[in-house]
């Protein structure tokens, strides 16, 4: 019994036979076509995105100075409050 439900296209092995070698034959030209227009397409896109942001100049922006302190983390007192009273004990 077969999991797979068979096709007059494949043989016993699921491999190509010639009547779908000669049904696809057609769409080949095609297909090809199509696919390097989508490729062509999404490099071209890539390319384009690649050299606006090379060419993006962030001098004019201001770098803020590093904060004095870190800032306060609310956890960090308590870590310290229940280590030094189990130290303590």
């Amino acid at each position: 019994m077969a999991i797979i439900p068979r096709s007059s296209y494949y043989d016993k092995n699921y491999r190509q036979t010639a009547a779908l070698i000669r049904a696809r034959q057609p769409y080949l030209i095609r297909n090809i076509i199509t696919g390097t227009a989508i490729f062509g397409f999404a490099i071209s896109v890539y390319a384009f995105t690649i050299r606006a942001v090379a060419q993006d100049d962030f001098s004019d922006v201001q770098i803020p100075d590093a904060p004095s302190q870190p800032p306060h983390t609310p956890n960090a007192g308590v870590e310290r409050a229940v280590s030094s009273a189990a130290v303590g004990k």
